[in-house]
């Protein structure tokens, strides 16, 4: 008899990498970073694009494996990130995260909220969020290249805006598909909706999407960034990364 889809067999999370040790994607906090494999989104920049397809096992990193690192560094480390692709797409997340936090770590999630229902039931596991706000909601099917995509990632928003879960708002720009008003309107947006940390960041895949638009992007000059930075930071706790 095969298994059901609930069968344990199914639910073990599917994992694409580890990053041992880091104290940058848990703020104050000294932590690892699982990457989780599967992406509904393809976004133009994106760090992580061999993670997008969902299947491929890493022999590596199974999550028997990732228990056993966890549990030589209790004590150590202090946090578990869960990062992607988009790691809310898979069923197993939710008992994964209360494995970890059996564990005695604290757990941190990385997320454009693909789909919210999904994130929702992942975000009552989070004690810190990471939450990547692609763009305005309007515009969101430019960076990520799916319709309806700006809906699901403002839902997800209101929901851990609303949940008390300690986050930070990202937003990554690319010049070839930004620009400093695009970038004050977003602002202003989520300060409209109650959001307090946000970080601005670059692309880190510029050359590659200058490729594929045959162009090449020239980031605005300080002068010219400036008086939208300068609003921004009266909104927000800002950190530009």
């Amino acid at each position: 008899m095969s298994p059901s889809p609930l069968h344990p067999a199914r639910q073990a999370l599917r994992i694409g990498g580890l990053q041992p040790m880091t104290t940058l994607d848990y703020p104050d906090h000294l932590a690892c970073v699982l990457f989780c494999q599967g992406c509904a989104w393809r976004c133009r920049y994106c760090h992580n694009p061999e993670l997008i397809r969902c299947g491929a096992t890493n022999a590596e990193w199974s999550w028997a494996k990732v228990l056993d690192f966890l549990q030589q560094r209790q004590g150590l480390l202090q946090a578990v990130v869960f990062s992607g692709g988009e790691a809310t797409l898979q069923l197993a997340l939710p008992s994964a995260m209360r494995r970890v936090r059996e564990l005695g770590f604290k757990v941190g999630l990385h997320s454009a909220g693909i789909k919210p229902a999904s994130f929702g039931r992942a975000l009552a596991q989070c004690d810190w969020v990471g939450f990547d706000v692609k763009a305005l909601e309007e515009e969101s099917a430019l960076i990520t290249g799916v319709s309806g995509s700006g809906q699901a990632n403002w839902k997800s928003l209101e929901l851990l805006l609303a949940s008390g879960v300690s986050y930070e708002c990202r937003t990554t720009v690319h010049w070839d598909l930004f620009d400093c008003r695009h970038l004050r309107r977003l602002g202003e947006r989520l300060a409209a909706q109650g959001v307090r940390r946000f970080a601005v960041q670059l692309a880190r895949s510029q050359r590659m999407l200058d490729e594929q638009l045959g162009t090449a992007a020239t980031p605005p000059q300080a002068a010219e960034l400036w008086p939208y930075f300068e609003q921004l930071f009266e909104r927000f706790e800002l950190r530009a990364a």
